[in-house]
């Protein structure tokens, strides 16, 4: 089994093997963050990668975002494009470790991109590190992918599974703004802690 470990993510970023990357805020997720009024939401991005969906947010008046991820290169990526991002908000680490609480997680390539075992155990960090009435919102494969490396794919019948005991599912449908390549395989999720 590949391990999905922090040379792995490391290495892709520095071989730029980042196929996922869109180089661009997801439009389903720009969306969203488009009517977003509460500006003090304490917001994380797991395994965000490049995140151009934290830049994005904090570039609109978001000052409380966060972005966890094990690729060192991948943070220092999001601090040359943003320079004024603060640096104790680019956690270098991994999202399983986590102890601090937020109002929003966004979800964006990350689910897919851990081993398939781990799902379960994502919801229950999920669940607890999201503050009473947090929400998790963003964009799941709705297709088989792949089975032996990143991104692992899956369905919504699933992923329902995992999260139905300590959410509230507010909507799971096809995103109807995805960017050309991922129109029909993503989902738009969002979910209220129980």
């Amino acid at each position: 089994m590949l391990i999905l470990n922090k040379d792995f993510w490391e290495k892709k970023y520095q071989t730029n093997k980042i196929g996922w990357d869109l180089g661009m805020v997801s439009p389903p997720l720009k969306a969203y963050f488009d009517q977003l009024e509460n500006k003090d939401l304490k917001i994380l991005i797991p395994g965000g990668g490049n995140s151009y969906e934290a830049e994005y947010l904090f570039n609109k008046g978001f000052k409380n975002v966060y972005v966890v991820d094990l690729a060192k290169s991948a943070l220092k990526n999001i601090k040359n494009r943003v320079a004024n991002f603060p640096k104790s908000q680019l956690l270098l680490g991994d999202f399983f470790e986590l102890e601090q609480k937020f109002d929003l997680v966004i979800e964006q390539t990350f689910f897919c991109a851990i081993q398939p075992n781990l799902r379960q155990k994502y919801a229950e960090k999920m669940h607890s590190i999201l503050n009473d009435d947090g929400k998790l919102v963003g964009l799941l494969f709705n297709a088989k992918l792949n089975e032996d490396h990143p991104p692992f794919g899956g369905s919504k019948e699933e992923y329902i599974t995992y999260f139905e005991k300590q959410f509230i599912t507010e909507k799971m449908e096809l995103a109807y703004n995805s960017y050309e390549n991922r129109k029909g395989m993503e989902l738009f999720v969002k979910m209220r802690v129980k």
